[in-house]
């Protein structure tokens, strides 16, 4: 628990966002891909997918380790676009606007998903489950003016 604490304190800080977004997510793909999909570093602290989205402009496909909040016993997920508490939306998350059906790498397996982006009272529910699971979103969403977009994403 000690350590958990250690490492929410040191990820909602400004250095933080400035670093990790060029490391995490490199290493992620980069043993994700090495392991066949079994082993996504930062799901060593919170669950993990890989999702594979199709970008909003190009139309290619766009892989993205994302941390995640598992629902319903594996059937959906919850995926928050903080972006590291930077001020921009992060690219998957607009991918995803455009085009809702994707894929996530769960726990070794391929699942085909649908997205959607929670409004109102059902993110304001999903956004107090997320900071109950992850405290550090307040800290990131306290550094910037947007509101920082949650989707559900469940089977197809």
């Amino acid at each position: 628990m000690r350590g958990v604490r250690f490492v929410q304190k040191v990820s909602s800080t400004p250095g933080f966002a400035r670093v990790a977004p060029h490391v995490f997510p490199a290493l992620d793909r980069a043993v994700h891909r090495l392991t066949r999909g079994k082993v996504l570093l930062s799901a060593q602290l919170l669950p993990g997918v890989v999702l594979t989205s199709t970008g909003a402009r190009s139309g290619r496909a766009r892989r993205t380790p994302l941390a995640c909040m598992p629902e319903d016993g594996g059937r959906g997920w919850i995926l928050v676009g903080s972006n590291f508490g930077r001020p921009g939306h992060p690219a998957w998350s607009h991918n995803l606007l455009a085009h809702p059906d994707a894929e996530i790498s769960w726990k070794g397996q391929d699942i085909p998903v649908t997205a959607r982006l929670l409004r109102g009272r059902e993110r304001a529910a999903a956004w107090q489950a997320v900071l109950a699971f992850w405290p550090p979103y307040a800290a990131y969403q306290a550094r910037v003016d947007r509101e920082i977009r949650v989707f559900r994403i469940v089977r197809r």
